[in-house]
């Protein structure tokens, strides 16, 4: 997921891309050997038969061909919503075909649910596997591992709010020279074993599920670590476009990877101990200490990748309307990705750091970790079905044939990490399940609210008749009302004319629109119509990825012959409270509650849509659901 930086993928070469994702799309997978195969040894017993480990290692080499090059690299990466990708993008792209579908809206909110979930655990097991290594270079630090990890998470987010405009241009050369290491730490573990490549062949992993059982289904769950990234290669796609990501994975990360959990499973054939991390013992010792300072970054990076990714993935849910608006602070004037969101970074920060206390050690942390994002790739895989079947024109048979066998495979790693519920796989799955709460509430309850609203709403008719029979006192000036309503007369300049009576002599009403598309072509910017000639209304459309303005939007109005003087204007908003309806409410009592907590402690509405606040009066109003 993309983290602050700056990159045209328009004008960008290649190959500036594909370094740049090394930084950016594959810190997640990258750091992986870390903690993998350890996880992976512990789970078959530990001290594994040479044909085990040979076994293991054939699991994993083809869970990232399958997983990694076939599924997403290959298939998912080709449903994008004009270029964008990720679960919420993939659902907003089957909501532009058939926006009355619940169970695609609850499908991708879960899956963006559970991302969250697995952002708080991966920073910390990747950091505190880093840092582990410490064990073997100087065993006398080992008591002080676990305050070294907490003490590094905690500047990791004490920072975020600095960003990384400054810094973040090192992301992939650091991360391009932590691949190379490891590929050449593997080239030297295979050199003590050759025999090992035969684990290319994937016998060796059938013939190691087959005939362990059921300890084999219980191994997949380690497996699957190999390739818990994966899902930011799709997540990433609108930032560098599917050559770069491709070219990256294909030309350095996946020839990297498997070099080195090959080399590891080398090392371990031949003799090496399964107390310490194989990892380490792929490195000579007068260079381990390089290793661990250069994995330590790695993984911050990594870390930092996530962390800033669900800023992201944040505001891209506020303007889908499917999470309360957040104050978001851009850190860099350079580009509109380079934000900071408080409240998601406080948030995550104590739930990562929480989690690395109550687990303690990586070994710990793995029994918990990838049952999220395991979830969050089955659902990917249930909605790439539809898309195939919906968008693609696939026939039922080939849809079945490929993406069914792609859900088969990603049920059985689910399946396998349902295991680890009990171990602590619950924590992650709480969060989700938490997150998905708060955005189903504010959805369903956006809905509810919008409904209450326009049944107060006035027609435009009526209105003006109103006006001019009344003798409401008219002064100088522009205002603009923003409503949620794009018909009718918005009740909010009702209530004005209501509780001040008096209306300025020049008034718009202005509603903002966000389109299940990424970006909307400026051209199709601004819906203006003239009701008379004093009241203007304006429908500003833009894109889910897009942040809304309504001072440039004015502008665009009176190039479009908007006939209001918009030098002078006072911005009106309306200010709801939400109230229980004796007569039956649209939400349950306890979701209602949610939803009233979520309205008043959201941002406020001119932070969102860049209006001067010493210019914004916001009027208050109790609306029933």
């Amino acid at each position: 997921m993309m983290p602050n930086l700056t990159i045209d993928k328009k004008t960008s070469p290649n190959a500036f891309l594909a370094l740049a994702a090394l930084g950016i799309v594959f810190g997640d997978i990258g750091t992986s050997p870390l903690y993998t195969l350890k996880t992976v040894i512990t789970l078959a017993g530990g001290k594994p038969t040479p044909e085990t480990a040979l076994g293991l290692l054939s699991l994993i080499i083809w869970t990232l061909l399958i997983t990694v090059s076939l599924k997403y690299v290959t298939f998912v990466m080709r449903a994008d919503n004009d270029g964008e990708g990720g679960i919420m993008s993939l659902m907003s792209l089957l909501r532009l075909h058939n926006h009355h579908r619940p169970v695609i809206i609850a499908l991708g909110l879960f899956g963006a649910a559970l991302i969250y979930g697995d952002g708080a655990i991966t920073p910390a097991i990747s950091v505190l596997s880093a840092v582990e290594g410490l064990k073997m270079s100087a065993p006398m630090v080992a008591p002080y591992v676990l305050p070294i990890a907490v003490v590094i998470l905690l500047v990791l987010f004490a920072v975020q709010s600095q960003g990384t405009a400054r810094i973040g241009w090192v992301f992939g050369p650091v991360m391009s020279v932590w691949f190379i290491v490891i590929g050449l730490l593997g080239l030297w573990g295979i050199a003590q074993h050759p025999g090992v490549l035969v684990a290319f062949n994937p016998w060796h992993g059938f013939h190691y599920l087959f005939t362990n059982r059921p300890k084999g289904f219980l191994v997949l769950g380690g497996v699957f670590l190999a390739v818990t990234g994966a899902e930011a290669l799709y997540a990433d796609l609108g930032h560098f476009g599917a050559g770069p990501i491709r070219l990256a994975w294909y030309g350095l990360v996946l020839p990297s990877l498997i070099l080195n959990y090959t080399g590891q499973t080398a090392l371990l054939i031949s003799g090496g101990s399964v107390n310490d991390n194989i990892f380490y013992q792929l490195c000579p010792g007068s260079l381990l200490l390089w290793l661990i300072i250069l994995a330590t970054i790695a993984t911050v990076i990594a870390s930092q990748s996530i962390i800033t990714g669900a800023f992201s993935m944040t505001r891209q849910a506020i303007q889908l309307g499917v999470s309360p608006p957040l104050k978001i602070t851009q850190t860099s004037s350079e580009g509109y990705g380079q934000i900071y969101i408080g409240a998601v970074n406080w948030l995550l920060m104590f739930a990562t750091i929480g989690i690395t206390i109550f687990f303690g050690s990586s070994d710990r942390m793995a029994a918990a970790y990838g049952i999220a994002v395991s979830l969050t790739m089955l659902l990917t895989t249930a909605l790439l079905f539809i898309v195939t079947r919906e968008i693609w024109k696939w026939k039922l048979a080939l849809s079945l044939a490929v993406v069914g066998t792609f859900f088969c495979i990603d049920a059985a790693f689910f399946s396998a990490n349902l295991l680890k519920i009990l171990d602590g796989g619950w924590v992650p799955l709480v969060l989700a399940v938490g997150i998905y709460i708060i955005m189903w509430t504010w959805a369903c309850g956006s809905a509810a609210l919008l409904k209450g609203i326009r049944s107060l709403t006035v027609p435009v008719d009526i209105f003006i008749t109103f006006l001019k029979t009344s003798g409401v006192p008219r002064v100088s000036g522009t205002a603009v009302f923003l409503t949620k309503t794009t018909e009718q007369t918005p009740p909010i300049i009702v209530l004005q004319v209501t509780f001040n009576k008096s209306l300025h002599e020049h008034i718009a009403a202005i509603s903002i629109v966000i389109t299940h598309k990424p970006l909307v072509d400026e051209n199709k910017r601004l819906d203006l119509k003239c009701l008379t000639g004093d009241f203007w209304r304006l429908t500003g459309y833009y894109g889910f990825m897009e942040k809304p303005d309504i001072p440039s939007l004015l502008q665009i109005a009176k190039q479009q012959g908007c006939t209001l003087d918009f030098n002078d204007v006072t911005y009106y908003v309306g200010h709801e409270t939400i109230m229980h309806c004796p007569q039956g409410t649209a939400l349950p009592s306890w979701q209602e509650k949610i939803f009233a907590f979520l309205q008043r402690n959201a941002s406020h509405t001119y932070e969102y849509l860049s209006l001067p606040c010493e210019r914004v009066i916001e009027i208050g109003r109790q609306i029933e659901i």
